[in-house]
């Protein structure tokens, strides 16, 4: 016995992306994890730029004689300010939906994980910090996709 009642037909093609040239996903609307992902690219974005103009200035807000794996503290500073540049101007065309942009900030929110380890003896909490919240929009950009239509 079928439980659909005799008056409803649902259109499988809806729900499976049929021959018919319907999607599955509405991608109208950005999911959750496309927002939440943009929105942390930009707040990683802008306190890289922040942390590298500070440490292209010689700031004491880093720790005193710590020894880096590649180059001096001027040197990072430098590629922080960069990344972020990269990284703001990624959150936005990963707000617009372009689909580069997002494997764009897939690749930036990964060389930010690793520049983050390796600025470990600069800030060590907050490196780990920054870290954490660059995995997590690897994985909102990963495995991000339209609303199911119902």
């Amino acid at each position: 016995m079928s439980s659909v009642h005799p008056g409803s037909q649902m259109a499988s093609s809806e729900y499976t992306g049929g021959g018919d040239g319907t999607p599955a996903y509405d991608e109208a609307f950005p999911s959750g994890w496309i927002i939440f992902a943009g929105s942390m690219l930009m707040v990683i974005g802008i306190l890289n730029g922040i942390y590298g103009i500070a440490a292209i200035s010689n700031s004491v807000f880093f720790v005193n004689d710590a020894r880096y794996v590649f180059s001096d503290l001027n040197t990072w500073g430098w590629i922080l300010l960069v990344t972020g540049a990269l990284q703001v101007l990624t959150a936005f065309g990963i707000w617009i939906g372009n689909q580069y942009a997002v494997w764009a900030g897939v690749f930036f929110a990964g060389i930010n994980a690793i520049v983050q380890l390796l600025m470990i003896p600069a800030y060590p909490f907050l490196s780990l910090a920054l870290f954490a919240v660059d995995i997590l929009v690897i994985y909102g950009l990963a495995v991000h996709g339209g609303r199911q239509r119902a």
